[in-house]
């Protein structure tokens, strides 16, 4: 179910894709959460810093820095996160992730719930929206994120 908290840090991830596309990447943002409060927030580095693996939410991760525990944490991303990502999320105990977009890509929502993790899939309208933009104005680059 989402919460009020969630549609405010959902806007978070998204703002952070919309930065990302107006840098001239993917956009594809990423917040994680404790309390209700932004621990880190990224997006998508892959073109901006040539990283093959700066994803939204690895960049997101990397920001954080260490920390002791990411069992009560949340991770908000604009779009479903691939399987590099969702392995990420599982390897680090991350028990729930909200996705405002599961139409322009998806697929691992299982891999999550099967290993334990609480998805909530938000169809968030601007997220969906922003993306199929993406897609349709660069579509070599998305290919290219998503390794075809």
């Amino acid at each position: 179910m989402l919460t009020e908290i969630d549609k405010r840090l959902l806007r978070v991830a998204y703002e952070e894709a919309k930065a990302g596309f107006d840098e001239g990447g993917c956009p594809i943002g990423s917040v994680l959460a404790r309390g209700g409060e932004v621990v880190s927030q990224g997006r998508n580095q892959r073109v901006q810093g040539g990283d093959p693996i700066a994803h939204g939410e690895m960049d997101t991760l990397r920001k954080a820095g260490r920390q002791k525990t990411y069992r009560d944490t949340v991770l908000y991303t604009s779009l479903s996160p691939c399987m590099m990502c969702s392995g990420t999320i599982v390897q680090f105990g991350i028990p729930r992730v909200v996705i405002g977009d599961t139409q322009n890509f998806g697929g691992n929502e299982d891999f999550l719930r099967e290993r334990g993790v609480e998805v909530v899939i938000a169809d968030d309208p601007d997220c969906i929206a922003l993306m199929q933009r993406f897609i349709e104005e660069k579509p070599e680059l998305w290919a290219e994120d998503i390794a075809e």
